[in-house]
């Protein structure tokens, strides 16, 4: 019993080691997968590159060290549903992964597949950029994702400073997310896809010329091709038939025409004729040794029949994704052994799959492949093969190609990391951010055979012409109008001024004016801009007012003439007046100002008298004296100075007065000699809300909706007025007979009306500021050009010209208008400066007196101490006292003193009075 058991655990033992033996063996062949449409640009090149790699591989030694790839290719004949027949086929055989699909709509389909399976894919051509990691974990790709290539394409048209592009590509997965990511790229850097226009994917000649002859009714001349179903250059020979490949119109491409021009046999180049001036992408390919040996032994192949078409960059990254395989084969050989699947059962995720798989089997070992695959890093024909994170192969960046003369030229590189440059991509260091200004690339040849940038968009031509829509108006004529009715003929002061600057724009912009109104009233404003907005007409040229909500709608163009709304209501004319300077005080003021300056010279005369001598003399001479000085002040010319404290103190007191006052006297004469005086209630725009009146506004004028919206006016008060000889009428009527008491209008409409009338007048200032300019539609070149030639226009001196030439016939509107007269000018506007005035004039004759009261009470004490009994009178008459008192006064300082010290020595003596 013991012996049995022994054998049976030796057999046991045996059978485990000889199974390992059989696992640990390295395989003799390993299925590899490949799916392609053999008859296309790629495919006809990387069929053959792919037999070459494989070649190479199971002939080297060195790579899977004795095991042969067993390389099964099918065909999937640019067919999504048949390619994806085949790819299902191909994965029932057990492949451990599958070079391709080519196509991105046959990678969608077998992805979720190949996930269930763990079966990796690995694609060298499939650029769709929604391919992500993330939903396609098993799906990996040796080329760039389109995601890049819009970049750079976004980037070009932004080197050219071009703002819109038509884009023309095929209606299938592959186009619509490469267009997708390219209108991502180009609304970062504020760049419009004007129209979008799809070809089915076996289009035909007609369809071509049916998307082309539609886009030549749109402004934008930039064009951009994104369609990998066009190897015989269908489209660009559609466009010159229809003269598209002419001067103005740009060319530029996806990578499809480059991999199609390098397919290129020598026989097939005279098809170059029809891309003269287009520019192109080409994925970057870098030089090197093991490039050059390859390419000689490809036009060996080619030599012997087995390669009917040049090499492209697909076929390089075919190679190197071969190698690529092998590479992660061996090392996944060396790692975990032998390769197995596993029945239906061991289906992962099976629920999330919406596949019915049947009896395929699960790649136990996908996952590990796959982990290898990413982490693979060697430098193949394409350049460096490594995957970087989201399973993004390195970005080896793409030349820039120009076809011209029959030949095509490298004009510059671009990578993602700094933009468009000279140098290749290898042999640059890479840079956080780059701008336009550190870009270059050589001078391109564009279609037509200039070297000089393309404009890149018309605005018209002559078979759709600019529809310009212009306000059909009925009063203020000279602006803009239809003259006669119903002509079509346009004239006006803004008409002149769009002409002149177009001929300052330097390409022909055909146009023709559309009326817009009944011819019966003005029209409204805030409609015409609506209609360009709403593509009615293409731009709009009037005296159209730049307000916020139209700008929110079109484009403007620099403004011409600078407005702003203004008051007018009736004024009073001033006749001439020989007592004009009269005018600025009130008869109070000038009595009180005139009494201030006799206040002022006897109060000087009292305060210096004693100590100047310019103030002492006759009285007739005092009297000239006193007034000369007090008056003289006026002008600052005073001969005599005064020398007491206290003179000097009022003197500077009233000098400040007299500058204030002389200062606002000048003020008001100026403007009343220059002004009128208003004959209504109305000061401002302020005093007109606040109150109840009435007020007029022009039809069509923006000035109801900021009357009413802005400043809360109510409607009921705003009464509508067509006509200057309306203005007139309901300003004369007034409030109070149905009339209006102000008019509110745009300064150059009030200019012209108030050119030969003097009975109403600006009031106040502009409270708004605006100006006229000529709307687009937005985003609109012409609203560029147009305004950089009205800047010509004013910096130049036309612009004021053609004013001139329509409004200043009889004198300038500008030149009649009138502002209101302020009041005059009121004692009760300077009672403080004269209340100050007197107050220090007062204080200082005040403090004069005291001091003269006590010098003379103390003089006339000690006279009485030094006199005899017999010299004292036993009765003083008051009015002794007095005449003692200003004879006390009237003497000099230095005789005062005088008599002080002869009390105090007690000698009497005679003093000679001077007077």
């Amino acid at each position: 019993m013991e012996l049995g058991i022994r054998a049976t655990i030796l057999v046991l033992v045996w059978v485990v080691l000889n199974s390992g033996l059989v696992d640990s063996q390295r395989p003799a062949l390993v299925n590899v997968g490949a799916v392609f449409t053999f008859e296309s640009v790629i495919g006809r090149a990387a069929r053959p590159a792919i037999e070459a790699a494989l070649a190479d591989v199971n002939k080297d030694t060195k790579v899977l060290n004795g095991t042969k790839l067993n390389l099964m290719m099918e065909d999937a004949n640019c067919s999504v549903f048949f390619g994806s027949v085949v790819a299902l086929r191909m994965i029932e055989r057990q492949v451990v992964a599958i070079i391709g699909p080519q196509s991105s709509g046959i990678a969608h389909m077998i992805s979720e597949v190949a996930n269930g399976l763990q079966v990796p894919l690995i694609s060298y051509a499939a650029t769709d950029p929604t391919l992500s990691a993330l939903q396609f974990p098993y799906f990996v790709r040796t080329t760039l994702s389109d995601s890049y290539q819009m970049a750079a394409l976004a980037d070009l048209v932004e080197f050219y400073e071009w703002k819109e592009v038509i884009v023309i590509f095929t209606d299938n997965d592959h186009g619509r997310n490469g267009v997708a990511a390219l209108e991502d790229q180009l609304n970062q850097r504020m760049i419009k896809i004007a129209s979008k226009k799809r070809l089915r994917a076996r289009f035909t000649d007609n369809d071509v010329m049916d998307v082309l002859n539609n886009t030549k009714l749109l402004g934008p001349r930039v064009y951009i091709v994104h369609s990998y179903q066009d190897p015989d250059l269908r489209i660009f020979e559609a466009a010159q038939k229809l003269q598209m490949m002419t001067t103005n119109f740009v060319w530029l491409a996806t990578d499809w025409l480059a991999t199609t021009l390098d397919s290129f046999t020598p026989a097939q180049r005279s098809a170059l004729s029809l891309l003269q001036g287009v520019v192109g992408l080409r994925q970057h390919t870098p030089e090197s040794n093991q490039k050059n040996t390859f390419m000689s032994r490809w036009k060996e192949m080619q030599r012997k029949g087995l390669v009917t078409t040049e090499l492209n960059s697909y076929a390089l990254q075919a190679y190197d994704t071969v190698w690529l395989l092998a590479y992660a084969i061996d090392r996944f050989i060396n790692e975990a052994g032998n390769f197995t699947f596993s029945a239906r059962d061991r289906l992962v995720d099976e629920d999330k799959s919406h596949f019915q798989l049947g009896q395929l089997k699960v790649f136990n070992g996908g996952a590990d492949l796959l982990k290898i695959i990413l982490q693979m890093n060697f430098t193949g024909l394409s350049g460096q093969v490594r995957f970087k994170s989201g399973r993004k192969v390195l970005n080896r960046g793409y030349d820039v190609i120009n076809i011209n003369d029959m030949s095509i030229r490298t004009v510059g590189f671009w990578a993602n990391t700094s933009g468009f440059s000279l140098v290749p991509p290898e042999d640059r260091r890479e840079e956080s951010s780059y701008t336009r200004l550190n870009m270059e690339l050589r001078s391109v040849t564009w279609p037509g055979g200039k070297t000089e940038k393309p404009r890149g968009w018309v605005i018209a031509n002559n078979e759709k012409p600019l529809r310009i829509g212009v306000p059909n108006r009925t009063s203020f004529v000279d602006f803009v109008t239809e003259v006669p009715p119903n002509s079509h003929k346009i004239e006006g002061y803004c008409i002149d001024v769009f002409l002149e600057a177009r001929k300052l724009v330097s390409y022909d912009v055909p146009y023709t004016f559309v009326p817009f109104g009944d011819g019966h009233s003005n029209p409204s404003y805030d409609d015409l801009v609506s209609k360009v907005a709403g593509n009615l007409f293409d731009a709009a040229v009037g005296d159209i007012a730049i307000v916020t909500n139209r700008t929110k709608i079109v484009d403007f163009s620099q403004p011409y003439v600078a407005t702003g709304l203004v008051v007018v209501a009736p004024v009073r004319n001033l006749k001439a007046n020989a007592w004009v300077f009269l005018k600025p005080f009130t008869w109070e003021m000038w009595c009180v100002t005139a009494a201030s300056f006799l206040i002022i010279a006897v109060v000087i005369w009292l305060l210096e008298h004693r100590v100047n001598d310019d103030f002492r003399g006759p009285p007739k001479r005092q009297i000239v004296t006193m007034l000369m000085f007090s008056f003289s002040t006026l002008f600052k010319t005073n001969q005599e100075t005064t020398r007491s404290p206290l003179g000097k103190m009022v003197m500077v007191v009233w000098l400040f007065l007299l500058m204030v006052v002389t200062a606002s006297y000048t003020a008001s004469l100026t403007s009343i000699l220059t002004v009128q005086q208003l004959s209504s209630p109305i000061t401002g725009i302020d005093s007109l809300v606040a109150s109840n009146l009435p007020v007029g506004y022009q039809v069509g004028s923006f000035a109801y909706g900021y009357l009413s919206e802005t400043l809360h006016v109510a409607p009921s008060r705003l009464k509508r007025l067509h006509n200057p000889e309306e203005y007139e009428a309901a300003l004369r009527k007034g409030p109070s007979n149905g009339g209006v008491a102000a008019i509110v209008d745009e300064l150059p409409y009030v200019e012209l009306f108030l050119a030969n009338r003097t009975d109403f007048g600006i009031i106040g200032q502009a409270f708004t500021r605006a100006g006229w300019g000529f709307a687009f539609q937005k985003d609109s070149p012409l609203a560029i050009d147009i305004s950089t030639a009205i800047l010509k226009l004013s910096e130049s001196g036309e612009l004021q010209e053609i004013h001139d030439r329509w409004f200043c016939k009889k004198g300038c509107p500008g030149e009649h208008q009138r502002k209101s007269e302020p009041n005059q000018l009121h004692l009760i506007s300077f009672w403080g400066l004269y209340l100050l005035c007197g107050i220090v004039t007062l204080a200082a004759l005040l403090i004069f007196m005291i001091k003269m009261i006590r010098q003379f009470a103390i003089y006339k004490h000690r006279e009485l101490q030094n006199a005899t009994p017999s010299d004292i009178s036993t009765t003083t008459r008051c009015c002794e006292v007095a005449y003692n008192f200003f004879d006390f006064i009237d003497e000099k300082e230095e005789a005062i003193k005088k008599m002080f010290k002869e009390c105090e020595h007690h000698q009497p003596q005679v003093v000679v009075m001077e007077r």
